[in-house]
């Protein structure tokens, strides 16, 4: 199954569950300024250029020029294992939960496409489980396969996916809806979503330095994004 190679903008992390390098359009083919193929060896650097603006994480973008307006907005993802959390948000106000999601597999990843078309989003932020440490855990495992398909098809719609560490996003979550005044009733039912608002807080909060792109391995599906984002951009 075709899968995609996480990327962030600096420094850069090999990714386990990647299977290929990424490549840049022409005049040669070759792999991408920031591209990682997969490696056994978690936490892995390496140095690497800056990632092209286009594919640059919106908030990135907005914390180096404020006067830089281009851009939609940004989709929020607390992936689980029954239930996902959205949430959107562009950085200007805070990000708003959107609702939770009780899907699984295909019909899950068209649905956040979906969502994303809806709402409006050039990008989704997805949350990475990791732990304390920073280090990866089986559940990084499982997001990272989901993502690694879910890019594909943003890809081809012209949408690009990133993975945000949400270590404590949980708990920020709760204690957001504590203060929010949110009933103990509705905060179970509710906590997916306003996870997925406290990882969008963290990836604004940080100019998007800690987003990684996830980017298909396909050249022609790059191509198509780079374009689609140059579109978007100057919108």
């Amino acid at each position: 199954m075709t899968t995609a190679a996480a990327v962030e903008p600096a420094p850069l992390v090999r990714a386990r569950a990647c299977a290929a390098s990424a490549s840049f359009p022409p005049p040669r083919r070759r792999r991408a300024a920031g591209a990682i193929r997969a490696s056994p060896v978690p936490g892995r650097t390496e140095a690497a250029a800056e990632l092209p603006a286009p594919l640059q994480p919106n908030a990135r973008r907005r914390g180096r020029d404020p006067l830089w307006h281009g851009g939609g907005f940004s989709l929020g993802v607390d992936l689980g294992d029954a239930r996902t959390g959205l949430a959107i948000g562009r950085g200007i106000t805070f990000p708003r939960p959107l609702t939770v999601l009780r899907l699984r597999g295909q019909k899950l990843e068209l649905a956040l496409l979906d969502v994303a078309r809806q709402q409006e989003a050039d990008e989704l932020i997805i949350g990475l489980p990791v732990s304390a440490d920073g280090s990866e855990t089986p559940q990084s495992n499982k997001v990272r396969s989901v993502v690694g398909r879910l890019a594909v098809q943003a890809a081809q719609r012209g949408l690009r996916v990133y993975l945000q560490d949400e270590y404590g996003t949980s708990t920020d979550a709760l204690d957001y809806m504590i203060s929010r005044g949110v009933k103990k009733s509705a905060r179970d039912t509710k906590s997916d979503a306003y996870a997925a608002v406290m990882i969008l807080k963290r990836y604004f909060t940080s100019s998007g330095r800690g987003a990684k792109i996830v980017l298909p391995r396909q050249p022609e599906l790059q191509d198509k994004l780079m374009v689609q984002s140059r579109q978007d951009a100057e919108v």
